[in-house]
């Protein structure tokens, strides 16, 4: 019997791959699979599937897998110079991400399509989207926080307990994009990163520019006011363009007697006083939030205040650990850039930094532009010699290559009163933690941490 299915190929199968052969299977497609790193989940995985897992294959079999395919839906870690990218562009095939699939099945959804709000930015992408969850559930919307998250978006389109979803789209989602579009599309900024997973700096800008590409005359563009390539992609939307700063743009903060105060358009939207957190990037990213809640139509502005003030920050960024002796410790495990190590950087006025890993192929020296605020820093792992060199004359400066244990007792004997102590890396964790990733980092450091204080509370 001839099989005259439509046949995918997805290669990766971590969340997002497992997550895309399932719906493409579920679809009526025959789906092969492939991955670089085979394990017995993902062979067992296959099998369910009625399939092989094909291990590891060499740049001949991968040109023969694609030629047998209508689509090519590579995972998210698989980078554009990556053979199955070269043969399928190269083919013709359509690459597909998750992000097109679930978007183009979501058309088809009897009752209609429910709205999006998409979120991007080197940095700030996951809190903002939980963000704007948090407001959207306030206003009484049920509201899923998908994508680059737990929950890719081609899962949550089959829950019938989702009124809007909040899309975190990273850049290797939003690369080859054919289709998905958002209601209200969110671009925070534009930093170096994922230099090892694109081309080039320029592929790494489009990508995230594909977030606005395809919206339609109805819909709205959110921009930071003050990055000027992400304000300069503005004048090429399709639709409504707003702005968001806290000096400047349609959406911004104003300083009063009671405090700062969300400002839209339409006058105050809350004061900050009801956030749990307003460090600036807090307030940044609260203002994105409310502008695509507010300017898409899903949220009436004296809701917004509701859904901040119920928001809880997400672990490893600037997330405090404890305080002792006049000194407080921060894990920032999440910031894997320069770009987001600063955020945090500039949020303190005196500290003592803990920084390093694997660098991503990265200039890490603007890390050290901040010079007035560098107690000292804590140089680790691979990155070690590098993060040394950024900060050699700014302040004094200690190696430790072993253990987060070892980082942590150097921190402490060089903080002083009134500093604190932030792991903010900016370099990826995946040589002292090549399973767990960042959130491994820093829920060591947090653990290092409390023993520390906690010996040291003993000893007092």
């Amino acid at each position: 019997m001839i099989d005259d299915r439509p046949t995918a190929l997805v290669y990766g199968l971590a969340i997002t791959g497992l997550a895309t052969a399932r719906a493409l299977a579920a679809r009526g497609h025959r789906v092969i699979v492939a991955d670089d790193v085979p394990t017995d989940e993902r062979r067992a995985f296959a099998a369910q599937l009625g399939t092989e897992l094909i291990e590891q294959p060499n740049d001949g079999q991968i040109a023969a897998l694609v030629d047998q395919v209508e689509l090519v839906g590579p995972s998210p870690g698989v980078p554009e110079t990556h053979a199955v990218v070269r043969h399928a562009l190269a083919a013709g095939v359509r690459i597909a991400t998750e992000l097109d699939l679930a978007y183009e099945w979501e058309q088809q959804r009897p009752g209609g399509p429910r709205p999006m709000i998409a979120i991007t930015g080197t940095d700030g992408k996951t809190t903002t989207t939980m963000m704007v969850a948090s407001i959207l559930a306030a206003a009484g919307h049920r509201a899923a926080a998908v994508g680059n998250t737990e929950l890719p978006l081609v899962d949550a389109i089959d829950r019938d307990d989702v009124d809007v979803f909040a899309v975190e789209c990273s850049s290797f989602r939003l690369s080859w994009l054919r289709s998905f579009r958002a209601e209200a599309a969110i671009w925070l900024n534009l930093a170096a990163d994922h230099q090892n997973w694109h081309t080039s700096m320029a592929s790494y800008e489009e990508a995230k520019a594909n977030v606005w590409r395809l919206q339609r005359p109805t819909d709205v563009a959110v921009a930071w006011a003050d990055d000027p390539v992400v304000t300069a992609r503005l004048r090429d939307v399709p639709g409504r363009a707003v702005t968001f700063g806290l000096q400047r743009g349609d959406y911004h903060t104003v300083t009063t007697a009671r405090g700062v105060d969300l400002v839209g358009p339409m006058g105050v939207i809350c004061s900050s006083s009801r956030m749990r957190r307003t460090f600036p990037h807090d307030l940044s990213n609260a203002l994105a939030a409310a502008a695509a809640c507010i300017e898409s139509g899903l949220v009436p502005v004296d809701r917004v205040g509701d859904g901040l003030a119920e928001f809880e920050l997400p672990p490893h960024r600037i997330e405090p650990v404890g305080e002792l002796d006049g000194v407080a410790w921060f894990n920032d495990s999440k910031a894997t850039t320069p770009h987001a190590a600063l955020t945090a950087i500039r949020s303190f006025p005196s500290l003592v930094l803990i920084a390093g890993g694997r660098n991503k192929g990265l200039d890490l020296t603007p890390l050290a532009s901040e010079p007035q605020r560098m107690r000292a820093v804590v140089a680790i792992g691979e990155a070690a010699d590098d993060i040394a060199a950024a900060f050699t004359g700014t302040c004094p400066i200690e190696r430790v290559t072993t253990t987060m244990a070892d980082a942590v007792t150097a921190a402490a004997a060089l903080a002083r009163p009134g500093d604190a102590v932030l792991l903010s890396p900016a370099c990826a964790s995946f040589d002292w933690y090549p399973a767990g990733g960042y959130p491994a980092r820093g829920d060591d450091f947090r653990a290092q941490v409390r023993r520390l204080l906690a010996e040291r509370e003993v000893h007092a």
